[in-house]
């Protein structure tokens, strides 16, 4: 009976169990996860784990919901509860008080419905940590606990493969960003690639190992897991969604499109807004980085119908609300950005929403696209509503303060430029510059709106330093390989240093990371064309 159990849950061919509906045909990858509950319970309870690790939150709750339906005694499908109202553990920023009280809910039905197993008592006391004394204990130091009791539960229950995968998502959403050993992170990817080859159609170990290596120099890491995951559960948005985190670590733009162009197709069918923004952001970085400007304008124009099915008061899939504000501030950021459009970046219309460091992404667009065309005024107020909202992020959301710093070091500069204040602007852009090399990216964005690396190689190139230049944008590209305007900026700059290999490798690539770009399209790829001999 139990291979049959794993096999609704593995294929998707069954939606009903004894006559009883479970779910939808889905395909959600194989998961078995033992627990003392009824027969009846298991296999739902069995599918809501599936869908909790492809983080489809809303369909989990629903899930563990019918499985106390089916055994009302089920305790652990509390902690299923428990664990779903945490939502993305790699979404940035403090959990909102709404999902603390659902999350402390779940923990006190438990604990009033008690666990039949001391393995599923560690499991509720675990994920207890994470909600209990919210008030008094800062987020970081609950979820160090909950990751310590979890390692005490894999090591106690060896054979639990559940406990072992579970351990290795809290050591890789508890890392330090500041952290670049990467300690955490190739430690659970140690633990997940080991059971990968037991488990090749497992969700879960797909996906944590996606978010393991998602940084420059782990992600190559992670190209099996990439591949594979959206094959392991296809009927969800977030699977078909999290290999473009690889692909774009590693510069994969076409493959970055298409995942990236499904995810959205399903993500628009369930109406899940704020995963089909989340989405379409890593479309548009994908889309800009090749020159493909006319298919990224054509999703901008998308952007009103995806507000429409955006619902942040529903629960949450994968991508949490500040998700989908933060695509709706990005996109248009890096359409103007990524092109070199200062004018438009200048008058990018302001949309308020909950989140300070999404309308600090329009601030910082507006501030540098002002500066670039000497709009001094424009830039300055610009700045000055940059540094309110770093301040406003400052009591409690230290990760979003420091990027927020970051954006106001880098439009400062570009101000400073402006006004003909050259080492200022140059000292400026290198603070930014050593705060963006001291952190890492949220997951959240497939990357700043602007390097700020980046940048400072295109100041050293209006200073007439190329060969100062060039080395920023080779280090920019060392951290994100195959970028449109690093690569650009390296060509350019090996050529007005003198440096005719170099600047023929680089036209080459841009050439090559072009190759379905518009034509005539952009300056850069007409003057590689020239340059190259090619049409």
């Amino acid at each position: 009976m139990m291979g049959r159990i794993c096999l609704f849950v593995t294929l998707g061919f069954a939606s009903r169990l004894n006559g009883q509906e479970i779910a939808p045909i889905q395909k959600l990858g194989t998961v078995h996860f033992a627990t003392s509950c009824s027969p009846a319970a298991q296999p739902v309870f069995n599918r809501a784990v599936a869908l909790l690790h492809s983080f489809e939150f809303r369909q989990a709750i629903e899930g563990f919901n019918a499985t106390l339906k089916a055994d009302s005694t089920c305790g652990i499908a509390y902690w299923g509860l428990a664990l779903s109202a945490w939502g993305n553990p790699f979404a940035p920023g403090i959990k909102p008080a709404g999902q603390i009280a659902a999350g402390l809910d779940a923990v006190e039905h438990a604990k009033a419905t008690g666990s039949k197993t001391r393995r599923e008592k560690i499991y509720e006391g675990a994920v207890a940590f994470l909600y209990e004394n919210a008030a008094d204990i800062d987020q970081h130091t609950r979820l160090t606990v909950y990751r310590d009791v979890m390692k005490v539960l894999a090591a106690e229950y060896p054979d639990d493969v559940e406990a072992s995968i579970f351990y290795a998502l809290a050591l890789a959403q508890s890392a330090d960003p500041a952290d670049k050993t990467y300690a955490s992170q190739l430690a659970a990817g140690a633990i997940l690639e080991k059971l990968a080859l037991k488990y090749p159609n497992h969700p879960g170990i797909a996906h944590y190992i996606i978010h393991s290596y998602d940084f420059p120099p782990l992600a190559s890491h992670a190209l099996h897991a990439a591949n594979s995951y959206s094959m392991i559960a296809p009927s969800m948005p977030h699977a078909l969604h999290m290999p473009s985190h690889t692909f774009t670590r590693v510069g994969y733009w076409q493959e970055s499109i298409d995942a990236n162009r499904k995810s959205a197709a399903v993500s628009r069918r369930a109406t899940s807004g704020a995963e089909e923004l989340h989405a379409s952001d890593y479309m548009m970085y994908a889309y800009l980085q090749t020159g493909q400007d006319r298919a990224a304008r054509a999703l901008l124009e998308t952007i009103p119908l995806m507000v429409a099915d955006f619902d942040p008061t529903k629960p949450s899939s994968a991508a949490p609300p500040q998700a989908g504000y933060f695509a709706i501030a990005a996109m248009p950021a890096r359409y103007a950005l990524e092109r070199g459009a200062w004018n438009e970046a200048a008058h990018l219309p302001v949309n308020k929403s909950p989140f300070a460091y999404a309308d600090a992404i329009t601030y910082f667009a507006r501030a540098v696209g002002a500066a670039r065309i000497g709009d001094t005024v424009t830039a300055r107020s610009a700045i000055t509503e940059l540094q309110r909202l770093r301040d406003e992020l400052a009591p409690k959301e230290k990760y979003w303060t420091e990027q927020t710093e970051i954006q106001v070091r880098g439009a400062s500069a570009w101000l400073a430029f402006a006004e003909g204040k050259k080492d200022e602007a140059l000292a400026t852009m290198s603070e930014a510059v050593a705060r963006e090399d001291a952190t890492e990216k949220s997951s959240l964005t497939p990357g700043p709106v602007a390097p700020a690396r980046e940048m400072l190689g295109e100041m050293l190139l209006e200073l007439n330093q190329p060969a100062e230049a060039l080395k920023d944008f080779e280090t920019t590209l060392t951290i994100e390989p195959r970028r449109f305007r690093s690569v650009a900026g390296a060509a350019k700059a090996a050529l007005a240093a003198g440096e005719s290999a170099p600047a023929k490798r680089y036209y080459a690539q841009l050439m090559k990371i072009g190759e379905r770009g518009d034509k005539p399209g952009r300056a850069e790829l007409i003057a590689a064309r020239r340059l190259t001999g090619r049409s």
